[in-house]
């Protein structure tokens, strides 16, 4: 009787996918917690629109701007790892190759095996300084292009998400109608987002969609209570 084939699930996101749930994510809360906010303070859709429109702006902005920054920041940082162990290399060498020796070591090699890993790796200046990246430092040469790729796609998923929960208030002029549609939309929005995000990080779908609405939902009930506070 064959075997149960094996079936290996891994967290299969690309940096685009992860930058789509993160923009997605402020983008879908946010401007649904200030209409709801709004919509128990104001007696007008065109002031929730306004400064929802507003908002949105401001935030895809904000956020892009993290999204790059925090990319050029791990190059940075790449690089500047880069080279001090291109320096250790050339100034520490014996301390350099006992690094690699305690690595292939963890792994399990000894004896002839190890000296021959280890003549390989540092037979080779890149292909050494690769390995003491990835296996000694953890990091992974990052794509030159990522930064600004990394601002317009959390910038755009922001503009996307922030839209769902502001459109009834553009397409309607009563608060308490666009309010019920803008929960509807924002609610069924998180779930599918929130399924989506589960997909591509291992987490059951449906508790993923789940506590996706619940952060969105109690970021939306706190800014209505408050503004329904202070403004009555």
């Amino acid at each position: 009787m064959p075997a149960t084939p094996h079936i290996e699930k891994h967290f299969t996101a690309t940096e685009t996918v992860r930058d789509i749930v993160i923009g997605m994510a402020d983008g879908l809360t946010v401007p649904f917690a200030l209409a709801a906010g709004l919509a128990a303070a104001v007696s007008s859709t065109k002031v929730i629109v306004t400064a929802g429109l507003a908002e949105i702006v401001a935030g895809a902005i904000a956020m892009g701007l993290g999204g790059f920054l925090a990319a050029r920041t791990d190059a940075e940082h790449y690089g500047s790892e880069r080279a001090r162990e291109d320096w250790e290399i050339d100034n520490l060498r014996d301390k350099e190759v006992q690094e690699v020796t305690d690595i292939f070591h963890g792994y399990g090699l000894k004896g002839d095996g190890l000296a021959a890993a280890v003549a390989a790796v540092t037979f080779d200046r890149k292909r050494w300084l690769d390995f003491m990246m990835r296996f000694e430092l953890g990091l992974e040469a990052p794509d030159p292009k990522r930064a600004p790729v990394s601002a317009g796609t959390i910038a755009a998923s922001y503009l996307v998400g922030g839209l769902i929960p502001l459109a009834p208030y553009m397409l309607l002029s009563s608060i308490p109608e666009a309010f019920r549609y803008s929960v509807g939309f924002t609610a069924v929005a998180l779930l599918i987002f929130g399924g989506v995000k589960g997909h591509f990080t291992g987490i059951n779908k449906a508790k993923s969609g789940a506590q996706t609405v619940l952060v969105g939902g109690l970021a939306a009930a706190a800014a209505y209570a408050l503004a329904h506070a202070f403004g009555s």
